[in-house]
């Protein structure tokens, strides 16, 4: 059973300038091929009880969100909704747009979903680009976002986002061994 920082950062495959140079993109398929229960344990461990006691339904973001998202939405008996890039889902939609690095980009969920009390689950946090524009999608439909739980945060890389969010794991507690 994995309990520390240390132990969950063993499992994470860290590959220097990928999907392009200066990035560091972290693999969590190490982490998912045998480790889903205290994978779990530690997403909800990270969330508040009163949140948790709260929440209707977890958001997922594609890609992995969706993983990480089904994860806790099995675990607690709550409901899962997806939130995908443009074009993915059948109409009707409601969609946001959000800026990129490189460009511009679209995310959409499915525009007959009740208003609910939502949290937003995702890998890993860099700029906070996506989970703004997720943010904006949520409050765009009347869901109540109570937080974003996501499992890797690169705190340097983005501020204040305006809501909560709660974290599994940092960058600060990346052993040195752990970057490829």
């Amino acid at each position: 059973m994995i309990k520390s920082s240390t132990a969950l950062w063993s499992h994470i495959r860290t590959v220097q300038d990928f999907p392009k140079p200066g990035i560091c993109f972290f693999d969590l398929t190490p982490l998912f091929m045998q480790n889903i229960g205290p994978l779990t344990d530690a997403l909800i461990d990270s969330i508040p009880a009163e949140q948790l006691a709260e929440v209707e339904s977890f958001v997922a973001v594609e890609a992995r969100g969706f993983v990480l998202a089904t994860l806790l939405a099995q675990r607690t008996g709550k409901g899962l909704l997806l939130v995908r890039k443009a074009g993915k889902l059948p109409p009707p939609v409601v969609g946001v747009g959000y800026s990129l690095e490189y460009g511009m980009d679209r995310l959409e969920m499915s525009a007959e979903v009740e208003p609910q009390k939502v949290i937003i689950v995702d890998d890993v946090l860099a700029t906070g680009g996506t989970l703004k524009a997720v943010n904006q999608l949520m409050e765009k439909c009347n869901h109540t976002v109570l937080g974003a739980s996501i499992f890797l945060d690169l705190p340097d890389l983005h501020g204040d986002l305006g809501f909560n969010v709660w974290t599994v794991l940092d960058d600060k507690t990346m052993p040195e061994a752990a970057v490829a």
